[in-house]
C-alpha cells in the first residue's frame, strides 16, 4: 500500500503541472522544483532511513516514514504558493525516504529463493499499477476538483497502510547497526541540492556567472568531502563504499542512476509535450498515456517469475535496453504529428520499465546478508533517486535551451526581434500556446508554427540523448551484474530451500 501511494505520486504530480503553474503563477523551473523538491529530500535521506530502520527497528522506522509521508501530503494539498508547496514537497521526500528504503528490506528479511522472487515480482506489479492508474487518478482529480487533491488522496491511502502495517508487519533491526551518520548525510544532501541547483538556474542565470559556477564548485567539494567522511567512518559509515567493490553492486547501482536519470525526465517533457503543444487537458493526457502504463504493469507483474531462471544481468540489461529503445522512438515524432506516433515509444518503454525494477530491487539487496538490507536497499534507492533529481534538471534544463534557441533562430523569431529569446522562453515552459500572447495580429499564426516547431525539435534532441545515456546504462549492466556475487540467501530457490529456523536479525514484535 505504501509502495502503491508513492508511485501513484510520481505519475499523478506530472499530469497536473500545467494547472499547478496557472493556479499557483508558477514558472517552468517552478515545475521542476514540485519534482525536485521531492527527489532531492528523497535521495539525501533514503541511506539515514535504512541506517535508522536497522538499528531501531524496520516496522517501527517505516511507520514513521508514513506518518511523515501522509501528514505532509495533507500540508501540500492545501498549500496556497508554490513556495509553501514545494516545502511541503520536500517534507514529503524524508517520508518517502523512509519507505523506499525500508520497503525492500522489510521484503527481503521475510523472504528467501523462489518466495522472495514472487515477493518482489508482486511488489513491482503494485508499483506498476499505480503508475498506470496514476496519469487517470491525476486526470480525473485534477479536471473534475482541483490539483490539490493529487496529494489529499495520499491521506485515505496512508491512513489504510497504517492500519494494516500495525496489524501485519513483523518487527526486525540489525542489533550491531552503527549510529546514524549526520555528518555524511548533510555533506551528501547539500551536494546534490547545489547539483541540482546549478542546472535548474542555470539558463536563467548564464552557465557561466559566478553563482552558477559557484553551486557547481561547492557540489563538487562537497561530494569529495563527503567521500572522504564515508571512508573515515568504514563500517560505521552511511554509504558502505566497499559495497562498490561488488562489480554486480556498482554495475546495478550506476545502471540504475543512467536509467532514471534519463527515463523520469523523458516522461516529464513528453507530458509537457502532450498538454502544451497538443492542447489535452490533464485526463485527456492521462488516457493517452495508458498504452505504457498498462504495458508497464502487465510487464512487472509477469516479472517475478523470471528472477530465478534468468540472469540478473541479462535481465536488467534487457529492461534499460527497452526503455533506451523507446526514448529513440520519440524522435518519429513531427511538428504535424498528432499523440498517436508517441504509441511506439509508449509501448517499448512500458515493456523496459515494467522489467526493471523488480530484479533492480532483488538484486541491490541480493549482494549481502539480510541483516544488511535496509542499508543496500538505501544505497541503491540512492542512485535511483539521485538519477531522478538529476535527469530532471539536466535535461530539463537542455531542453528549455534548445527550444529557446530554435525559436530564436525561425524566421518568426527573427521578425520578433529582441522579443524572440523571451518568446522562446515561454514556448519551453508553456508551449505554442502562450507564444502568440502580445505578438501582432499578422505573427500570430508564423509565431504558433514556430513555436511548435521549436518545441518538437528540442524534445526529439533532448530524447536521443537520453536514448544514447539510457543504452550506456544497458551496457554497463550486462557487463559487471553477474549472478555469483550475490549472498547465498538470495541464490536460495536455485537449489535446495534453506533450513528451517530462526534468523539471528528477527526481533519479536
Amino acid at each position: 500500500m505504501a509502495m502503491f501511494m508513492l508511485m501513484l505520486d510520481v505519475t499523478v504530480v506530472n499530469v497536473a503541472l500545467p494547472e499547478l503553474r496557472t493556479s499557483l503563477d508558477a514558472g517552468f523551473s517552478d515545475l521542476q522544483w514540485v519534482i525536485d523538491s521531492y527527489t532531492l529530500t528523497l535521495a539525501a535521506f533514503l541511506l539515514t532511513g535504512g541506517s535508522l530502520a536497522d538499528r531501531l527497528g524496520r516496522k517501527r522506522v517505516f511507520t514513521v516514514g508514513l506518518v511523515v509521508f501522509t501528514l505532509s501530503s495533507l500540508v501540500a494539498g492545501l498549500a496556497q504558493d508554490v513556495l509553501a508547496l514545494n516545502l511541503a514537497r520536500g517534507v514529503q521526500g524524508v517520508g518517502a525516504a523512509v519507505l523506499f528504503s525500508v520497503g525492500p528490506a522489510l521484503i527481503g528479511h521475510e523472504f528467501r529463493g523462489k518466495d522472495r522472487g514472487m515477493a518482489f515480482g508482486l511488489f513491482g506489479a503494485v508499483a506498476g499499477l499505480a503508475l498506470a492508474f496514476g496519469p487517470l487518478v491525476g486526470g480525473l482529480l485534477t479536471d473534475a476538483l482541483s490539483w490539490r487533491w493529487i496529494f489529499l488522496v495520499n491521506v485515505p491511502i496512508g491512513v489504510a497502510a497504517l492500519l494494516a502495517g500495525a496489524v501485519h508487519l513483523r518487527e526486525s533491526r540489525q542489533p550491531q547497526a552503527h549510529r546514524v551518520d549526520w555528518w555524511g548525510m548533510v555533506a551528501f544532501a547539500a551536494s546534490l541540492t547545489l547539483l541540482v541547483l546549478g542546472f535548474l538556474r542555470g539558463e536563467s542565470s548564464g552557465w557561466t556567472s559566478g553563482p552558477i559556477l559557484a553551486a557547481f564548485a561547492g557540489a563538487l567539494v562537497l561530494m569529495v568531502a563527503f567521500v572522504a567522511i564515508e571512508r573515515h567512518l568504514g563500517e560505521r559509515a552511511m554509504f558502505d563504499l566497499s559495497l562498490l567493490r561488488i562489480p554486480t553492486f556498482g554495475g546495478i547501482c550506476v545502471a540504475t542512476f543512467l536509467s532514471n536519470a534519463t527515463s523520469l525526465a523523458a516522461v516529464f517533457l513528453q507530458i509537457s509535450y502532450i498538454q502544451n503543444v497538443l492542447g489535452f487537458s490533464p485526463w485527456e493526457t492521462g488516457l493517452r498515456l495508458m498504452p505504457m502504463m498498462l504495458t508497464l504493469f502487465v510487464v512487472a507483474a509477469l516479472t517475478g517469475g523470471l528472477l530465478q531462471t534468468m540472469p540478473p544481468g541479462l535481465l536488467v540489461g534487457l529492461s534499460i535496453g527497452f526503455i533506451a529503445a523507446g526514448m529513440g522512438l520519440v524522435t518519429l515524432a513531427e511538428p504535424d504529428s498528432s499523440w498517436t506516433a508517441l504509441l511506439p515509444s509508449m509501448i517499448v518503454t512500458g515493456i523496459g520499465m515494467g522489467l526493471f525494477n523488480p530484479p533492480r530491487a532483488a538484486v541491490t539487496i541480493g549482494v549481502v546478508p539480510p541483516e544488511k538490507a535496509g542499508m543496500a536497499s538505501g544505497m541503491g534507492e540512492t542512485f535511483q533517486q539521485v538519477g531522478v533529481a538529476v535527469g530532471i534538471a539536466a535535461f530539463g534544463a537542455l531542453f528549455h535551451h534548445r527550444v529557446t534557441d530554435a525559436f530564436a533562430a525561425s524566421d518568426a523569431g527573427g521578425q520578433l526581434g529582441d522579443r524572440a529569446h523571451e518568446v522562446g522562453t515561454a514556448v519551453a515552459a508553456e508551449g505554442q500556446g502562450q507564444a502568440v500572447v502580445d505578438v501582432p495580429a499578422n505573427l500570430a499564426d508564423p509565431v504558433a508554427e514556430a513555436a511548435r516547431s521549436a518545441f518538437v525539435s528540442g524534445l526529439t534532441d533532448v530524447m536521443a540523448l537520453c536514448a544514447a545515456v539510457c543504452a550506456l546504462g544497458a551496457v554497463v549492466a550486462f557487463a559487471f551484474i553477474r549472478r555469483r556475487d550475490l549472498h547465498a540467501s538470495a541464490q536460495e530457490g536455485a537449489g535446495a530451500e534453506p533450513a528451517p529456523g530462526p534468523d539471528a536479525a528477527t526481533v519479536p514484535a
